[in-house]
């Protein structure tokens, strides 16, 4: 039942430098901050992810979507930071499964 923090965690641990690298990561970033916001939206969107790769988004989804929603209202409603969370989250999830962009899960 703890599937989507683990993987909410384990997205975050991506962002190193030494791994997929993100500036929500990289750089020191305050509680709420644009930055900060940016990466909670990946976070989520990745746990999301690998949610559904192991069948266990029915039991999150509904809390997964509150926080994504909340996270995008905290960005003022831009809804082109869903389409590049969404990039960085499938390239993270790419990342732990060793994988290419476009390969079948």
């Amino acid at each position: 039942m703890f599937e989507d923090t683990a993987f909410h965690e384990l997205i975050h641990s991506t962002g190193h430098a030494n791994r997929v690298g993100r500036k929500g990561v990289l750089e020191p970033s305050y509680f709420g901050s644009h930055e900060y916001s940016k990466e909670e939206l990946v976070a989520e969107m990745g746990a999301a992810f690998l949610c559904g790769v192991t069948d266990t988004e029915n039991r999150t989804i509904d809390n997964s979507a509150a926080y994504i929603a909340g996270w995008l209202k905290s960005l003022k409603n831009d809804r082109t930071l869903i389409v590049m969370a969404a990039a960085q989250a499938q390239h993270t999830k790419d990342y732990i499964f060793n994988r290419k962009g476009g390969e079948d899960d």
